[in-house]
């Protein structure tokens, strides 16, 4: 943090529901290359307000992350799904001014999805849905999933895309974590889809987030210009840079001068917001990357906490600051 005690949102940091664990202990597991770190098994809400104020975040909109709540069973998923949210809720509950929440749905289960994106955003008043990058290997423009996404664009909602990897790539380098390559790259492929269907053009009132500095996308942007059919690219309402400019983006986890520089390339400042992938992530590291950075100041406040408190409404009620998150100076 600078001299000035800047606060920060931090849009991507995780919730581990007890029973959510207790009951899918080795499913996650599975998901994540065989093993369980400290942070999956350690995890309490005490240890988020921890983590929060020793690294000067202000408030942490919890997720659950990958693999979310799908596991074959549609019943099974809406149950989990429900309990899931009504436990973070209650956690927003008691800590208001700290804490928000992106409730999961039971995606692909289209019935469970609508029914839980109706209840988490009218009766737990969620700050926005979090969705993952694919569902058995179909990624999110995929038009069995276009009843859920149209109604989170009717609705104007913030949609966080968190990455997860498809079964047929997890045994691709067994020895190696899927956490460093393949969960970028699933990023990467559910942006090109989301691209490529339309479903950036057609149903531009969702505000997607996408974790990870947009995982390898940065990098590979470009190649769209060079290997999408020209009619494809026609097609499309608006450009290419129009669509992705439009996007927001956290940097969990690549708070490093290659990423940042990639990504800075790709959108405007605004579009770039604080995550940290806390507790999988420890939040002090993306704090001391990003302050590493070396970002002018009016960039550095954006990111760290202007363009979420722009992002998402009930901020502006919560958080006692200025102009944007500039904090007021008592006389």
């Amino acid at each position: 943090m600078d001299g000035e005690s800047l606060p920060l949102i931090d849009v991507h940091h995780h919730f581990i529901p007890p029973f959510y664990l207790a009951e899918n202990r080795d499913r996650v597991a599975q998901s994540r290359g065989g093993q369980l770190s400290p942070a999956w098994l350690e995890w309490t809400p005490q240890r988020t307000l921890d983590a929060m104020d020793l690294n000067g975040v202000a408030v942490a909109i919890l997720s659950m992350s990958t693999p979310g709540v799908w596991f074959g069973n549609a019943q099974a998923a809406r149950e989990t799904a429900r309990r899931s949210n009504e436990y973070a809720a209650e956690l927003v509950r008691s800590h208001p001014t700290r804490l928000g929440l992106f409730a999961v749905v039971a995606l692909p289960d289209i019935d469970g999805a609508l029914r839980e994106i109706e209840y988490a955003l009218d009766v737990l008043k969620a700050d926005g849905i979090a969705l993952l990058t694919n569902y058995d290997g179909r990624w999110l423009g995929h038009a069995d999933y276009m009843p859920a996404l149209e109604e989170l664009h009717r609705r104007g909602a913030v949609v966080f895309v968190h990455p997860t990897t498809p079964v047929t790539v997890r045994a691709l380098m067994p020895d190696v974590s899927p956490m460093i390559a393949e969960v970028p790259q699933d990023t990467a492929r559910a942006i090109i889809n989301l691209l490529l269907t339309g479903t950036l053009s057609r149903l531009s009132g969702i505000r997607f987030i996408f974790p990870h500095a947009g995982g390898t996308f940065p990098m590979i942007a470009g190649r769209l210009y060079q290997y999408v059919p020209k009619a494809t690219l026609e097609s499309l309402s608006d450009d290419i840079e129009h669509e992705l400019g439009r996007l927001h983006y956290d940097i969990a986890g690549t708070a490093h001068r290659p990423a940042i520089a990639a990504l800075r390339s790709l959108v405007a400042d605004t579009q770039i917001l604080f995550g940290s992938d806390e507790p999988h992530v420890p939040a002090s590291e993306t704090v001391q990357g990003l302050d590493q950075l070396g970002l002018p100041r009016h960039a550095r406040v954006a990111i760290g906490c202007d363009n979420a408190w722009r992002l998402l409404p009930r901020l502006k009620s919560i958080l006692k600051v200025g102009a944007g998150c500039n904090p007021i100076h008592e006389a």
